[in-house]
C-alpha cells in the first residue's frame, strides 16, 4: 500500500517539478548569457567613450573577436602549462629537470604568443582608429584587465580561506560539526 502511494505521489509531483527546474542546469547558459552581458555592455562604453562611428565601432567589434579567440586558446594552454608546473613543484616530490625547462620554455613562447597577437589587433585597429582612439581603446582594455585580475585574486582568497570544498553535509574530517551562533 505505501509502495502504491509513493509511486502516485511521485506521479503527480514529478511534471510539476520538471516545470520548475529549467533544461540546462549546469549553470553554462547563464555564464554564456553574462559573458553576452558584458561584451554588449562593453561594445557601448567603448563606442561612447571613443566616440566610435557605426563602421569604426563595427570593425572595432569583428577585430575583438577575431583576437579573443586566440587569446582564450593561449590562455587554456597556459592553465595547463601552470598546472603541469605546480605538479612538478610539488613540496616533497622531486622535480624533473628536463621537464621544468621544457615547461618554462612553453611559458615563455605562450608569453611571447600573447604579445604577438596585441601587436596583430593593433595593427588591425590602426587601419580604422585614429591615434587618440587607439590608445584610449588600449587604456580601456588594460583597465579591464587589471580589475578582472582583481576580481579573480579575490576569489582566489575567498577560496583559501574557505579551505577545500565538501560536499553537502558532510562532516570535516576529525573534527565535531561546528555550530553557528
Amino acid at each position: 500500500m505505501k509502495h502504491v502511494l509513493f509511486v502516485m505521489l511521485l506521479a503527480l509531483a514529478l511534471p510539476a517539478l520538471e516545470a520548475q527546474t529549467p533544461s540546462d542546469t549546469s549553470g553554462d547558459a547563464e555564464a554564456e548569457q553574462l559573458r553576452q552581458q558584458i561584451r554588449q555592455r562593453w561594445n557601448a562604453r567603448v563606442r561612447q567613450e571613443l566616440n566610435l562611428s557605426d563602421d569604426q565601432a563595427a570593425r572595432l567589434q569583428g577585430t575583438e573577436q577575431k583576437f579573443t579567440q586566440q587569446r582564450v586558446d593561449l590562455a587554456q594552454r597556459q592553465r595547463a602549462i601552470n598546472e603541469a608546473l605546480r605538479g612538478q613543484l610539488r613540496p616533497g616530490v622531486a622535480a624533473n629537470s628536463d621537464s621544468v625547462r621544457r615547461l618554462m620554455d612553453a611559458r615563455d613562447r605562450n608569453r611571447a604568443a600573447l604579445a604577438e597577437i596585441e601587436r596583430n589587433e593593433n595593427r588591425e585597429a590602426a587601419g580604422y582608429l585614429t591615434p587618440v582612439q587607439q590608445a584610449r581603446y588600449q587604456m580601456m582594455r588594460e583597465q579591464l584587465r587589471r580589475r578582472i585580475q582583481e576580481i579573480r585574486e579575490q576569489r582566489r582568497r575567498r577560496g583559501e580561506m574557505m579551505g577545500p570544498r565538501r560536499g553537502p553535509g558532510r562532516l570535516r574530517e576529525g573534527k565535531p560539526p561546528r555550530r553557528r551562533p
